[in-house]
């Protein structure tokens, strides 16, 4: 995203009521410490402003350059990582686990000369040996890290073993008072959202998310699917997020225009069919009463409404009442005739739209609902 794209999304997630804005990665390029101190600036102007994060590899000079782009913002946070695992050790980083462990210490520590919340990731925490993971965020603990947060950077977990992980940090974490375990998913295995969940479960209690799920490769765990996930099943999870949930369809559009990444239509909670019944008998169900077939409104998040759609497989009460509403009246032997050339033309393409419906009515001789004869002297 360009800068004015990252500060226009920066306004949503206010208005959206997140607790953290992890603005970009400002040692990567020039233009990306711009845009970190450009959402640092706006969100300096904001009441009750979220923390504003930057990104920083486990080197002085990335969180030198990282602490400069934040300085505007009220409530800073600097999140620094470095890989764990013996793979990325081995072929990646070419360090041994103790040049690990020394450089983990030394950029916590750094970090916390620039600011008070310092979020720590052993990066491929997920496929990392679990003792020598441990004594990484023992070390960073030591140093002053705040947030532990625990990347299953590949989407390699399930939720069973994530579960059992970020059980395990909260543990280690209880040692101190006031550090918070976070998850961080990919969605390689399209567990993104599951293993997130189920490391709330254990006890973490910040979920690093996205807004549409986007992220590197297959993306990251979903920022709606989480948090109306929470919502949905407060008393399974108990845990509350204080996102305000109308703002997220709103936030969707925004990132799918400025990212050019398109939400597919069965996207749940955000795509254009989240809310939408076609089967004839989730279609009676819904017009009868909307919890038979929706655990959530649609306008909870967003949308309109639900839509019923006319289709080979929808039901006759779903034609009635769009009928009704395009303000149509339509007795019983003119609704089978309609239904049965809806049918037929919905064999030939998918859909019926209002027009066609509307083209099928005036051939049954269907008059307008409502509509009472006027005698004109």
């Amino acid at each position: 995203m360009s800068l004015a794209e990252k500060v226009a999304v920066a306004e949503q997630l206010l208005r959206l009521g997140v607790d953290v804005i992890e603005a970009g990665f400002p040692a990567a390029s020039r233009g990306e410490q711009e845009a970190v101190a450009a959402v640092a600036e706006r969100i300096a102007r904001a009441d009750d402003a979220p923390i504003v994060c930057g990104l920083a590899r486990a080197a002085a000079a990335d969180i030198e350059t990282c602490a400069l782009a934040l300085d505007a913002a009220p409530r800073r946070r600097i999140h620094t990582f470095i890989a764990t695992s013996d793979l990325h050790l081995e072929r990646k980083l070419r360090m041994s686990r103790s040049e690990v462990l020394a450089q983990v210490g030394d950029a916590v520590a750094y970090a916390r000369t620039f600011v008070d919340d310092v979020e720590f990731s052993p990066e491929d925490a997920s496929r990392s040996d679990r003792e020598f993971l441990c004594e990484v965020l023992g070390v960073a603990i030591a140093s002053g890290a705040t947030t532990l947060n625990i990347p299953d950077t590949v989407g390699y977990a399930t939720p069973d073993e994530y579960g059992e992980l970020i059980r395990r940090v909260c543990a280690l974490a209880a040692e101190q008072p006031g550090v918070t375990v976070s998850t961080h998913c990919h969605d390689d295995l399209g567990l993104a959202v599951a293993n997130s969940l189920a490391g709330v479960r254990a006890g973490a209690r910040q979920v690093e998310c996205t807004i549409n799920g986007i992220g590197e490769r297959a993306g990251n765990a979903a920022l709606e699917e989480v948090v109306m996930a929470l919502r949905t099943r407060a008393a399974y999870y108990e845990t509350h997020t204080t996102v305000d949930t109308r703002e997220i369809l709103r936030a969707s559009r925004l990132v799918s225009k400025c990212t050019g990444v398109h939400v597919p239509l069965n996207k749940a909670i955000v795509g254009g069919n989240a809310f939408a019944h076609e089967a004839g008998i989730h279609q009676d169900g819904v017009l009868k009463d909307r919890e038979t077939y929706e655990i959530m409104t649609a306008q909870s998040v967003g949308h309109d409404g639900n839509a019923l759609v006319l289709g080979k497989h929808c039901g006759r009460s779903a034609v009635r009442r769009r009928l009704e509403q395009l303000g149509l009246s339509v007795d019983e032997v003119n609704l089978v005739n309609i239904f049965d050339r809806l049918k037929a033309l919905a064999e030939q393409q998918k859909t019926v739209s209002d027009r066609d419906l509307i083209a099928l009515a005036m051939a049954s001789s269907v008059m307008p609902a409502l509509a009472e004869p006027t005698e004109v002297a």
